[in-house]
């Protein structure tokens, strides 16, 4: 708040030089300059300190506190902008020549800060994806934690760490990337995913008795989550046209060479995924089995041949 009133005073202090040395000189310049720093300083008081500082304390919610002062942070800019052509430029067809040029010139020495201007324009317009959403782009998977004009900023998960884990790293992605690119956005209109992990069973175990022991563990321990995001996928199957699904865990097989792979399926929230799978798979369900007579967990065969033992006579 206080650097922000310094700021005020500042361009106050300007506006003020300028008036003395337009009064000492009478030049048109010195004139505009005073109305041009005026004009900004009157926004800045408006947008900065007012909307921002004041009226952000009402707003207790971080996200909606976040998208407030972005709003006015690009709302001054527009407004500065504005200000300052209807200031400098006489009249409209002067106006409409400079925009003319700026927008010709614009287009064939900055194509990439368009295209991540307009692509900035679509996120706040279209809330393609907002702060706090946990998005895939460009191959780049984490949670948005700043939106500007030109760039989104990602706070890094998977990358050189097994999991949805935080890597600790920030990645600034070009907004243009929402102008022609694919974007997962895990967390829009709901918050489940469905997770897929794999136990290997050797051949010599009791399959069924694997699969409804591994089924009733992963049933009993994601019971409170599927309710959930039944609830969740109804209201989400109201704004889109979604075939019904079945939400219940479920176990898969497939054969290979050496065990059975049991590929379990079950529901779960976006942000429990580094831990959910870790808990039924290597806690949970290896317990089980360790305690069943039945059911083992599968490995590498090797079949060893012997052969008799072979006599040679030599023939006279």
């Amino acid at each position: 708040m206080l650097k922000k009133i310094y700021t005020l005073f500042i361009f106050l202090m300007l506006g003020i030089i300028f008036l003395f040395l337009y009064i000492s000189y009478s030049h048109q310049y010195l004139y505009n300059l005073f109305l041009t720093l005026t004009a900004i300083s009157i926004l800045y008081l408006v947008f900065k300190i007012i909307v921002e500082e004041i009226g952000v304390k009402n707003i207790r919610d971080p996200k909606a506190r976040y998208s407030f002062r972005k709003t006015g942070s690009i709302l001054f800019i527009l407004f500065v902008l504005g200000a300052s052509t209807a200031i400098w430029i006489e009249n409209t067809t002067g106006i409409i020549l400079i925009y003319s040029l700026i927008a010709t010139g614009l287009v064939f020495t900055s194509q990439d800060i368009i295209k991540n201007f307009v692509g900035g324009a679509t996120i706040f317009v279209t809330g393609i994806y907002r702060v706090g959403d946990r998005v895939e782009i460009n191959s780049k998977v984490g949670d948005v934690i700043d939106i500007t004009m030109m760039h989104t900023v990602l706070l890094e998960l998977r990358g050189r760490i097994s999991g949805d884990l935080s890597t600790g790293r920030l990645v600034i992605i070009p907004n243009g990337n929402v102008l022609s690119r694919a974007i997962c956005n895990y967390t829009k209109d709901h918050n489940f995913i469905w997770n897929e992990f794999v136990i290997p069973i050797s051949y010599d175990s009791d399959l069924q008795e694997a699969q409804d022991l591994i089924l009733g563990l992963v049933k009993k321990e994601t019971v409170n989550v599927t309710r959930r995001a039944k609830k969740d996928i109804k209201r989400f199957g109201e704004k889109y046209h979604l075939p019904t699904k079945h939400l219940d865990p479920e176990v898969y097989i497939t054969l290979t060479d050496n065990w059975i792979n049991l590929y379990v399926r079950h529901i779960l929230e976006v942000r429990e995924k580094k831990v959910s799978p870790l808990l039924l798979n290597n806690r949970m369900i290896l317990e089980a089995i360790q305690g069943s007579k039945n059911v083992k967990i599968g490995g590498s065969r090797v079949d060893l041949t012997a052969f008799p033992d072979l006599n040679f006579v030599q023939m006279k």
